[in-house]
């Protein structure tokens, strides 16, 4: 499934209603291995 990009996406980050309007990005990083998951990304700024 990583191979092809194909497959679940079952990693999330979840934010509440105060933090919401903080979220400036967030990306998946296929290019790190080390596990059948993809990591992923989440910049917030205060």
């Amino acid at each position: 499934a990583r191979d092809r990009n194909v497959g679940w996406r079952i990693d999330y980050f979840f934010v509440s209603d105060n933090l919401v309007n903080n979220v400036k990005s967030s990306s998946i990083l296929s290019d790190v291995m080390g596990s059948d998951h993809c990591p992923i990304k989440l910049n917030l700024s205060f």
